[in-house]
């Protein structure tokens, strides 16, 4: 079985995330989708940068603000986790940090993929 997303970096990888060293690939803002339009934005990021050979993707998703109903914010950042590790792509995905305050820091996360 393979490892779930998020927990097979080495020490000096997650060092390197957590100063913010490290530059991005890819971008993706995630900014005014709805649900569904997010989650193929996601997989057509990871497929395009699996392609490309790309090693991190940045995931802009926005902060959490609690918002009174009827308006339901956070949603897509709730849902990322969940929709990385059941998506076809999960056995690319070596980790999922959150990103440098650089990046976005709460409100973007770092995706980094296995090598070829």
């Amino acid at each position: 079985m393979p490892a779930r997303p998020g927990t097979t970096l080495d020490g000096t990888w997650d060092r390197k995330l957590r100063s913010g060293a490290i530059q991005p690939d890819r971008v993706v803002d995630l900014h005014g989708m709805t649900l569904d339009r997010a989650w193929s934005a996601i997989d057509a990021a990871l497929e395009r940068a699996s392609d490309a050979g790309d090693r991190v993707i940045l995931l802009v998703t926005g902060h959490h603000r609690p918002g009174e109903p009827p308006i339901q914010r956070g949603r897509i950042r709730a849902a990322v986790h969940d929709w990385l590790a059941v998506s076809r792509h999960a056995s690319k995905i070596a980790a999922v940090r959150g990103a440098h305050p650089r990046h976005g820091g709460g409100g973007s996360l770092y995706i980094v993929l296995r090598r070829r």
